[in-house]
């Protein structure tokens, strides 16, 4: 009996196995990465086709490597076999030719090293021509991934808005956009030319430029073109895209050619200096500009005229001024990188350390102010200037900049100007300077446009001491002379340098400012023995003291006067902080001009809700408190409250306020 009972199990154990070797198809759990990636990882995230082109590939007998290695015959094949939908062919083809134009731009033949001094022209002609020769290649590959592309979201029995959900919808936009990247960026490494082209030859195939929406570009030179999507900005802590249709791209224009001595020279009277060509030098349009390409048809009504036969036209639009495009009818969001353009701007001009150099008089070119337009000047937008503190630059701005950037509605009403000056100038000069640059830039804008009025002007630290200044009316030159103790100095009133300097006026284009750690009546911060000794190594710029020489020597009686400089009344800016400095007690009391509207940004390092005792750690309230603000906002931290996420709320609060406030937005 056992003997039988062991027979069966073995036959029985034996089936089981028999069964399970013939199974095809098991299961078992999944990572959720993993089939989220299967779904939706393509030629652009990894080393493989999509999953939806290998099974194309699959149900029609043909091998990815193959098809990768010669597209062209590939979908001729698969064009043969009927049951192969319109959207399977033209989405296939669209990765394969991408995926062969990216394998070209892996290999060997199109990247061209160093060559050695040693290596003979011959040698050196033909690696050239190899490389020519893949790059056209690889240029024909990407023209007909564009083509496929398009003709999948615009020409298929399908039209996009019924296939809004697909997956693969996505992987073709992304597959166009960049492979209109990919063949503008290959291009200019093959032609290297320096004038944005009107026109692009690929093969027999042309593509025509139009910048009907971006006219700023037209005819323009060119320092640099480049996609955005390889650019990652480490000092940005989020990049500002708006998602959408067409590939983004950065351009970067050449400095304008301005006189050198212009630059460098200290002007003592900006207001009346004629400047070459009448144009401030350092007043500078942007140079960083956001773009966004999209290639179509000119004239195409079949998937085959679009693949083979139609001329292409590349339309570039300013992504500020365009926020969607037409096709064929129907409307849809256009792409756009607004971060790109300012994170290279920072990048390639290391403002950060030109501020600690001007701070000690080693960097001459921002010993006068600049201004800076981030984007195209745009009559119709409201403009937000930004005014840095002590050892600062526009750097401080940052987060408010690119969240401006981001946020639809102020993006749509707003353009951000950032003034640059040396903060080691006494702070009643660096206020006349920047007064002339923003009277200079003011005035190049048309009366009656949106730009002309109405604008903000938000100023940190000394940069808010500054901003409170360009908003005031008061004459302190009684009360200044009153203060000097030279027996000629009361001759001083008679020059025109120092009228400009002592009867202050607003700038009558500003209707709200905004102060963030402000020390309006100074701080103790500045006589500490630290910051004392730091003030002695903080010179003011020769180039201002000699400006300064040059006028008073041409007055006999005036000559002694320069030995008051730098030893009681005029103080570097560091001096100037000093609540106990001549600069507090003439100013500490002048007020934002009647009807102006001014709200406090208020730092607190304490954990006191004393008023008086919270201090942002250099700066007190007592100090930063002004009587008359629409608004006071308390928050907890340092002095570089304005890179924390509750002052940029508070500010994009303010500057919604102020579009509610003038009729322009709605909530």
């Amino acid at each position: 009996m056992q003997h039988k009972m062991n027979k069966l199990l073995l036959i029985a154990g034996l089936s089981t196995l028999f069964l399970s070797g013939c199974q095809v198809v098991s299961v078992k759990n999944q990572a959720l990465n993993v089939s989220i990636a299967n779904e939706r990882d393509s030629i652009l995230s990894r080393n493989k086709l999509s999953e939806a082109s290998l099974n194309v590939l699959s149900m029609t007998g043909r091998e990815a490597k193959v098809c990768s290695e010669d597209p062209e015959n590939c979908i001729n094949e698969i064009k043969q076999i009927p049951q192969i939908q319109d959207e399977q062919l033209l989405s296939t083809a669209s990765e394969l030719y991408l995926a062969k134009a990216i394998a070209l731009e892996k290999s060997s033949e199109c990247k061209i090293g160093i060559l050695s001094k040693h290596t003979s022209e011959e040698h050196q002609k033909i690696q050239k021509d190899n490389f020519n020769k893949c790059l056209d290649q690889q240029l024909l590959m990407l023209d007909k991934s564009v083509r496929y592309s398009y003709a999948y979201m615009f020409n298929t029995k399908r039209a996009p808005q019924a296939r809004i959900f697909d997956n693969r919808q996505v992987q073709l936009r992304d597959f166009y956009n960049q492979s209109i990247a990919k063949l503008v960026s290959t291009y200019n490494l093959r032609y290297t030319p320096t004038e944005i082209a009107n026109q692009i030859k690929i093969g027999q195939n042309t593509y025509n430029i139009d910048f009907s929406h971006y006219p700023e570009l037209k005819d323009r030179k060119i320092e640099q073109l480049m996609s955005t999507y390889n650019l990652n900005f480490s000092g940005l802590r989020s990049v500002t895209r708006r998602d959408g249709f067409g590939s983004e791209f950065l351009v970067v224009l050449p400095e304008d050619s301005v006189n050198s001595l212009a630059k460098t020279k200290y002007i003592i009277d900006p207001l009346t200096f004629k400047y070459p060509n009448n144009v401030n030098p350092n007043i500078h349009s942007a140079r960083y500009l956001a773009a966004t390409l999209t290639a179509e048809p000119v004239s195409a009504h079949s998937v085959d005229e679009i693949v083979n036969n139609s001329t292409f036209e590349i339309k570039a639009y300013d992504p500020y001024k365009y926020e969607q495009l037409t096709i064929g009818k129907k409307t849809y969001p256009l792409a756009a990188n607004f971060s790109a353009p300012y994170g290279l701007w920072l990048a390639q001009n290391n403002l950060g350390k030109s501020a600690y150099l001007s701070l000690i008089d080693r960097d001459e070119q921002i010993t006068m102010p600049h201004l800076y337009m981030l984007e195209p000047y745009n009559p119709q937008k409201k403009v937000i200037v930004l005014v840095h503190g002590l050892a600062s630059s526009p750097e401080a701005w940052i987060r408010l900049t690119n969240d401006i950037m981001g946020d639809n509605v102020l993006r749509e009403h707003y353009q951000v100007w950032q003034v640059f000056y040396s903060t080691n100038m006494p702070i009643i000069e660096s206020r006349f300077q920047i007064y002339a640059i923003l009277t200079q830039a003011f005035g190049q804008v048309k009366v009656g446009t949106p730009a002309k009025t109405d604008a903000v002007l938000i100023g940190h630290s000394m940069g808010g001491i500054i901003s409170r200044l360009l908003v005031s009316d008061a004459d302190i030159t009684q009360n200044a002379l009153k203060m000097m103790n030279y027996r000629q100095l009361n001759q001083y009133k008679k020059l025109p340098i120092i009228q400009q300097r002592l009867a202050i006026k607003d700038v009558p284009n500003f209707s709200r400012a905004i102060f963030l750690a402000a020390p309006h009546r100074g701080t103790e911060f500045a006589d500490r023995w630290f910051t004392k000794a730091a003030r002695k190594i903080i010179k003011l710029p020769g180039a201002f003291l000699s400006a300064v020489g040059d006028v008073l020597t041409q007055e006999e009686s005036l000559k002694d006067a320069l030995k008051e400089i730098d030893h009681s009344f005029i103080q570097n800016g560091p001096s100037d902080l000093s609540y106990q400095s001549k600069f507090m007690a003439l100013t500490k009391n002048i007020m934002p001009k009647t009807g102006m509207k001014y709200h406090s940004i208020i730092g607190n390092a304490t954990k006191s809700d004393d008023l008086n005792l919270i201090s942002d750690d250099i700066v007190p309230y007592k100090s930063a408190h002004l009587d008359g603000a629409i608004s006071e906002k308390i928050i907890k931290g340092g002095h570089s409250i304005q890179e924390t996420p509750e002052a940029v709320l508070e500010l994009r609060r303010i500057l919604r306020l102020h579009l509610i406030e003038l009729g322009l937005y709605k909530p």
